[in-house]
This record gives C-alpha cells, sequence and structure tokens, in this order.
C-alpha cells in the first residue's frame, strides 16, 4: 500500500485528536492487511531491518508492551524492552536526562507510557526518534482506540452512523478520550454512560451523548465498550463501593438485552470480573470481542511502525 501524504504528521504518534478521517482510513486499511497477513502465518518481514525500537514503559503493561515488542519483531526491527524500575529514572534521572540517553543510543523508535500526561509528546521534542504514545496518564492512548476501531469494522463493516456506548470510569480513562476523539472524527454516534462522580465535566463539550443510566445508554447500542474501574487514579470516594458499581453499571446480560441484538462487547482490559463486567458477558463467543481486540492491537501497532518507518526512510 503506497501513500501520496504522511498519514502521521510530525513523524509521530501522540494522539487521536487532530489525526483527519483520511489518516483514520489508511492506518485501519493498513492494519486490515496485517491483520490478515498475520493470520496467514507469514509474518516475518524486513520494513524495519536494521531499525532500534524502544519500548519504555514507566508504568506496568502486558498486552500493550508485549503486542508493540511482537508488531516490532515481526517487522525485523531490534526491540529492546526497557524496564523503568531497573533504570536510572528511579535514582532521580529526569526525563530529559532519559532523552539525551536515548538520544546517544540512536533509537529509531520509541514506545512510551507514562503517568504523567504530556510525557510522550516532550519526549518527542527532545530525541531525534519517532514517538508513539502508549498511554500518559488521563491523556490519550491513541494505539488502543485504532484497534477498536479496526475490531469494530471488522465485524459491523463500518463505524460511520454506529450508535457506541463507552461506559464506567470515564474520568480517568485515556482509552475513553482516544475512542470519543476517532468515533466523533469517523462520524459514529457517542454515548458515554456512567455515575455522575466518574464522568468528566468537559465530556459534553466532546460532541457526546451523556447518561447517567444505563438503560437508556445501551438502548440501541450497536457496540458496548465497557471500561476498566481505575481505583489507583481515585482521589476520594467516587463510587461506594465494588458491589454497588456492578449492580448499576455493570454489564451483565440484563443490561446488555436494553441494546441492539446483534451488539458487540468491549473492553481494553485489564477487566475487573464481576465489576465491571460479567463473566458470562464476557466470555460470550457470539457477543464479545474482547479476543479479537487483542489480536488486533498487534496488527494495528505494526501499521503504525510501518507508517513511521516510511517517514524515516523519506526524511533519511
Amino acid at each position: 500500500m503506497s501513500f501520496s501524504y504522511p498519514i502521521l504528521p510530525g513523524g509521530h504518534l501522540l494522539a487521536i485528536e487532530g489525526l483527519e478521517p483520511p489518516h483514520i482510513s489508511a492506518l485501519l486499511e493498513l492494519a486490515e492487511s496485517y491483520a490478515l497477513l498475520n493470520r496467514s502465518g507469514k509474518t516475518q518481514r524486513d520494513l524495519l531491518k536494521g531499525r532500534t525500537l524502544i519500548n519504555l514503559f514507566f508504568e506496568d503493561s502486558t498486552r500493550t508492551r508485549t503486542s508493540f515488542e511482537l508488531a516490532g519483531k515481526r517487522l525485523g526491527a531490534d526491540v529492546i524492552n526497557m524496564s523503568v524500575s531497573q533504570s536510572s529514572v528511579n535514582k532521580g534521572e529526569t526525563l530529559i536526562d532519559t532523552a539525551s540517553t536515548l538520544n546517544a543510543m540512536h533509537c529509531d523508535l520509541l514506545v512510551v507510557r507514562h503517568a504523567q500526561s504530556g510525557a510522550p509528546a516532550l519526549l518527542s521534542q527532545k530525541v531525534s526518534a519517532c514517538v508513539i504514545n502508549a498511554g500518559d496518564g488521563t491523556h490519550e492512548h491513541p494505539t488502543q482506540a485504532l484497534l477498536d476501531a479496526l475490531t469494530i469494522r471488522r465485524r459491523k463493516g463500518r463505524l460511520e452512523g454506529l450508535t457506541v456506548a463507552i461506559c464506567g470510569d470515564v474520568l480517568h480513562s485515556r482509552v475513553a478520550r482516544s475512542n470519543i476523539h476517532l468515533l466523533s472524527a469517523m462520524n459514529a454516534r457517542v454515548r458515554i454512560v456512567g455515575p455522575p462522580t466518574l464522568i468528566p465535566a468537559e465530556v459534553a463539550r466532546m460532541g457526546v451523548e451523556v447518561h447517567h443510566d444505563m438503560r437508556s445508554g445501551l438502548e440501541g447500542a450497536d457496540v458496548v465498550m465497557m471500561l476498566r474501574l481505575q481505583k489507583e487514579r481515585m482521589v476520594g470516594g467516587l463510587v461506594p463501593s465494588s458491589r454497588e458499581f456492578f449492580r448499576f453499571y455493570g454489564l451483565d446480560a440484563e443490561k446488555l438485552a436494553w441494546a441492539k441484538p446483534d451488539a458487540i462487547v468491549m473492553h481494553p482490559g485489564p477487566m475487573n470480573r464481576g465489576i465491571e463486567i460479567d463473566s458470562a458477558i464476557a466470555d460470550d463467543p457470539e457477543r464479545s470481542v474482547i479476543g479479537e481486540q487483542v489480536e488486533m492491537g498487534v496488527a494495528v501497532r505494526m501499521a503504525v511502525l510501518d507508517v513511521l518507518a516510511r517517514e524515516l526512510r523519506r526524511n533519511a
């Protein structure tokens, strides 16, 4: 697949906000080709041969870090996973010092997860590598939104015109923010569903519908996207108890029945079963696409690395 324009202007992927629909569509088309390639078993490519990819994760991650590692290796890159718990950062090294170290290593592609919103953007200004935001604070998680969009499109055939209900802890969710930007850009109808304490005040200005009742939020929905309850980011009693949260906002068969009969169920993981989602729903092969989300994560990250590698070659 050839492109006559930069899909990721600036040579980084820091956010979904600001990407135009043609850029998003091109990334999804490329990711679809990688999904088919991965399923065929013909996964080893040489697009990143001689390139170095560093996964720099300041927060714990399993799915995202592993899928970036797998994506890089399948494209032929040399992949290095930097464990922050064992690095100089815990000895007082600043983010700027880290950038200087990475520049000295001549890294080509840098995948960053950080607890502070804006940290990947700051690094992108200080390093010569292409930077990919793998989640920063409560800001964005762009590749998660792309893999969610790819999963939806594969199941529903389109994004435009679909009704997507994003439910739960929206306040602390970078996944929700990236999905709101992407789905709105692609002309989907986005609903936010959750208790008032977990809905950010500014979300209504993002052009979404806000619901505090699961029945009204899920009624007629094509996609039900559950979010992880992020207790580690909460200050104070934003939810009364896990049991009460599940009673009113956890997805079970009764609540799912309010959505369309063919509605699909999503979750970015890790799941808190019995709090955000009932195990019977999470494991339902007819409705749940949670496993497919993980699979599409590798394909999307291969597509992003591919596009950035083309920018590296163009600017060489």
